[in-house]
C-alpha cells in the first residue's frame, strides 16, 4: 500500500502517468491517485452533479470518451447523445452510434482534471463511482492542429467552475 505523501510525490513528478496503471501499481484507487495529483490540476465535484455534466458534454461537439478496465480500452470519438434519467439509470438517447444505459447513482464524484500527457495538454472529466474507480473518462476534443479545441476548453473550465470545488489538500 502507497503513503498518501508517496503518491503525492509521484504525481507530482509523473503528472502524466496513466491513473489507472498507477492505481494498480500502488494498491489504490483510480480516485486515490486523481486526488493525490498537484492541486492546480485537480478540481472535483460531487457524484450528484453527474446529469449536469453529462447534459452540458451532450452541447460540446466532437470529444472522446474512454472507458479504461483491466482488460481493454475503449475510446469513442464522437458527439456524446443527449440522456434523460429514467428507470434507474441515466439513458443516452440516440438509436445508433454511441447509446446506452449508465448507472448514475452510482456516480460519487465527477473530476475535472488538466495535465500534460504524452508532450500535450489534456483535459478531461472523470466519472468517479463510489468504489473509488472511474466509470468512464470524456476528454476535450482536439482540432486538426492536435490541440484542445478552445470552445470545449472553455465549456469544460466553465463546467469545472460551477459544479467542483479545488481539490483538497
Amino acid at each position: 500500500m502507497s503513503s498518501t505523501s508517496d503518491l503525492k510525490a509521484y504525481m507530482a513528478e509523473n503528472p502524466g502517468a496513466v491513473i489507472e496503471d498507477v492505481a494498480r501499481e500502488r494498491n489504490v484507487t483510480p480516485r486515490a491517485v486523481i486526488e493525490a495529483m498537484p492541486e492546480a490540476m485537480v478540481r472535483i465535484g460531487p457524484g450528484s452533479q453527474f446529469t449536469a455534466a453529462m447534459q452540458d458534454i451532450a452541447q460540446w461537439g466532437e470529444v472522446t470518451m474512454i472507458v479504461h478496465t483491466d482488460d481493454a480500452i475503449f475510446e469513442f470519438t464522437g458527439a456524446i447523445p443527449a440522456g434523460e434519467v429514467g428507470r434507474g439509470y441515466f439513458n443516452l438517447m440516440q438509436p445508433k452510434g454511441l447509446h446506452g444505459h449508465l448507472r448514475h447513482e452510482r456516480c460519487a464524484a465527477v473530476a475535472f482534471v488538466e495535465r500534460p500527457f504524452m508532450g500535450k495538454s489534456s483535459a478531461f472529466i472523470a466519472f468517479i463511482n463510489v468504489d473509488g474507480g472511474i466509470m468512464f473518462k470524456v476528454f476535450v476534443g482536439r482540432d486538426e492542429t492536435r490541440a484542445l479545441r478552445g470552445d470545449q476548453l472553455k465549456r469544460f473550465q466553465l463546467l469545472a467552475g460551477s459544479l467542483a470545488s479545488a481539490k483538497a489538500a
